[in-house]
């Protein structure tokens, strides 16, 4: 119960007081209960601060960056509340937040972030791909805060094509700003990268939104454009909801849409994004930073978005020293990216991508490859297993239709194979089919693949493979599936299209325990090729529609 003069003479039980008792008494409990329901609705009005009320200009004629502090500084002496945007033009520079601060953009309310770099100082303690340093404040910044929502049917500009500019032209010539002497003043002692890159050069572009160390983190509704890097970033912390964004960024260096690095508890949904990087990425510290604090990416779901253009529709890594785990990706739609679902990493990096599922999700104008797991995306030797050694298991994909230039790419490292991947329930129509390198125990199965060009599947040092319920339509010439060195094969339920020349084609010494059963090959000229260095028989067991002898073929 509300406390105040009057509400101490109104009770909601027991015996009438005198004043309820007295003449007028029923008009005094009516005045009573509309104080009541009035004032908690003038205390609620009181927790909206304003930004006009602290001197902020909504026709962007001015700097509003102090007015925007000071609404949040007396919402937080409060202890909490909504810094509120009215409709209008904002300018400002970056917003840091604290903890039980909500920031409400009205619908018409556009912040125009700055794009004068000294607006940035003084530096702060940030992450860039996956290396830890101080740098530019990000625009809207929190640091070890709790409760922080961004939110609204508003607008916010990152203004970004200055430090494109910058960071493609004047940085890469030069390192001697007085932005890029700060840097190297303040990141002396930093665990770099194993690779030289762009932390030589000093001039590290600020995220747009990177909450540091945070919990209970909320975006919704808002319309983000124009970062001057990645967008949405937020950086260990805990409890994260993402949905309803929209992220549009141009063709421009490394602007990714929303970017959970190091995070437990990560939910985005009902996004839609087009970006000039990649459109989703999970991350988790890049070489020895990412595995000194060895702090992983874990159980994220993202579901229900649409992306366009971009490199990558969901990517995990290539920074994944910490580790990813538990991730779920369903009921999206990838239109127009360069790759759908790419997994990639490289030697040095070390870290365990695992337990991987992406369901239900519809792809078409894919440029390169549909699905990729690519563990060698810096070309580098082989070396032993050591810290250093990345590894990829238990990814499973199921129930997607897709269009584009590959149908994927699985290429695993020769002491780290991939392992346990799975194909279920594929519809895909590309130019070239699936090639898998270095992995162990993938399946597919119930997959059609109609590729323009060479076999639906090839497979070169692979163990233990199983294809059960493969179609497809493929070139005259070329074989609807091709092994290479593969030991252990279990090809079953098979249904090659009328007009296939060859089913199954066999290369390489190692190539061994190769066995059919039930496969529908009717229709094939030739059932079985093998080359010649190929020594073991392959085993047909149980064929429901006998297949016609093996054909050894000679180089």
């Amino acid at each position: 119960m509300k406390k105040g003069p009057l509400a101490l003479v109104y009770k909601t039980s027991g015996s009438p007081s005198l004043l309820e008792r007295g003449p007028g008494g029923e008009a005094l409990r009516l005045l009573i209960v509309l104080f009541l329901v009035f004032g908690s609705v003038s205390t609620q009005a009181q927790q909206y601060y304003n930004v006009l009320k602290y001197g902020a200009r909504n026709d962007s004629t001015r700097l509003s960056t102090a007015a925007i502090g000071k609404a949040i500084a007396a919402a937080s002496k409060a202890g909490g509340g909504t810094v509120y945007f009215p409709a209008g033009k904002y300018r400002t520079g970056p917003i840091h937040l604290k903890s039980n601060i909500t920031i409400d953009l009205e619908a018409g309310a556009i912040l125009y972030f700055s794009d004068n770099f000294d607006d940035y100082l003084p530096m702060v303690s940030t992450r860039y791909e996956g290396i830890d340093i101080t740098s530019f404040s990000p625009l809207f910044y929190a640091y070890k805060a709790e409760n922080i929502t961004i939110k609204g049917r508003g607008v916010i500009d990152g203004q970004g094509k200055k430090w494109w500019d910058y960071a493609e032209g004047a940085s890469r010539k030069s390192q001697d700003s007085k932005w890029q002497q700060e840097f190297f003043r303040l990141n002396q002692n930093i665990l770099r990268p194993d690779e030289p890159g762009v932390i030589e050069r000093g001039f590290m572009r600020p995220p747009f939104i990177q909450p540091m160390y945070c919990k209970n983190v909320r975006i919704e509704g808002i319309t983000i454009r124009n970062s001057p890097f990645w967008t949405v970033n937020p950086e260990f912390c805990e409890n994260v909801t993402i949905t309803g964004v929209t992220i549009l960024n141009p063709k421009s260096p490394n602007t990714d849409g929303i970017n959970p690095e190091s995070c437990r508890n990560v939910r985005i949904s009902d996004c839609h994004i087009s970006v000039g990087d990649d459109c989703i990425t999970i991350k988790s510290g890049k070489d020895r930073a990412g595995r000194q604090l060895n702090v992983p990416a874990e159980n994220y779901t993202i579901t229900n978005c649409t992306m366009l253009s971009g490199h990558g529709g969901v990517v995990i890594g290539s920074e994944m020293s910490g580790g990813v785990r538990k991730i779920t990706i369903n009921n999206c739609i990838f239109d127009g990216t360069d790759r759908g679902i790419r997994i990639k990493t490289a030697r040095g990096r070390g870290g365990i991508v695992e337990d991987i599922r992406v369901d239900n999700i519809v792809m078409k104008n894919i440029r390169e490859q549909i699905i990729v797991l690519d563990m060698q995306y810096a070309k580098t030797k082989e070396e032993p297993v050591s810290e250093r050694t990345p590894r990829f298991r238990n990814i499973h994909f199921s129930n997607i239709t897709a269009e584009g230039n590959q149908a994927g790419y699985l290429n695993g490292l020769a002491e780290m194979p991939i392992e346990n991947v799975t194909f279920s329930n594929l519809n895909i129509d590309t130019k070239l089919g699936f090639t898998v390198k270095e992995a162990r125990n993938v399946a597919f199965h119930n997959v059609q693949v109609n590729p323009q060009t060479g076999p639906a599947v090839r497979a070169e040092n692979v163990q233990q493979l199983r294809l059960d319920g493969l179609r497809g339509q493929v070139p005259a010439g070329a074989p609807l599936v091709e092994l290479g060195n593969v030991a252990d094969a279990f090809v079953t339920n098979c249904f090659p299209a009328p007009g296939t020349d060859t089913f199954l084609k066999l290369e390489g010494a190692e190539t061994r325990g190769i066995v059919l059963q039930n496969n529908y090959l009717k229709s094939v000229k030739t059932p079985i090729a093998k080359g010649q260095e190929v020594r073991q028989p392959v085993e047909i067991t149980a064929a429901e529609v006998p297949a016609a002898p093996a054909v050894e073929r000679r180089r």
